[in-house]
């Protein structure tokens, strides 16, 4: 079994990205997004996202609707849906979030946004094949 106290467990890391856990259908990974960073505009193809909030304030940019998120909301992006999160607040924007199926590599850390779209880029942040 796998258990993890979440919201405590996102606060604690620094990590622009850190996959916790990696199923044959979903993906559990805990995000930082710096004051006056984001997530990054985006589409998962075939890929569900649901986000919650766990500290900090922030923009969700989702089919070119915009709302603002702080703690304990939850943002549902279908597969195929234009997607961005911006950190609006003077704080750490943190947050965890559920791929259904995976998206990134099992076990993948990334330090920073950089870090994370470089390794995207060289193809080493793919996820598992079943």
């Amino acid at each position: 079994m796998e258990h993890f106290t979440i919201a405590t467990v996102a606060e604690k890391s620094p990590d622009f990205r850190r996959v916790l856990w990696t199923g044959n259908h979903t993906q559990l990974v805990i995000m930082t997004i710096p004051p006056g960073g984001e997530i990054g505009e985006e589409v998962h193809e075939g890929i569900d996202q649901i986000l919650t909030f766990v500290s900090g304030t922030g923009e969700a940019r989702v089919a070119g609707d915009q709302r603002e998120v702080v703690q304990g909301d939850l943002v549902v992006v279908p597969a195929g849906t234009r997607h961005n999160f911006v950190n609006t607040g003077p704080n750490p924007l943190v947050l965890y979030t559920v791929y259904g199926p995976p998206e990134h590599a099992d076990q993948a850390v990334h330090q920073t946004k950089a870090e994370a779209d470089a390794a995207e880029a060289a193809g080493e942040d793919e996820p598992p094949t079943s």
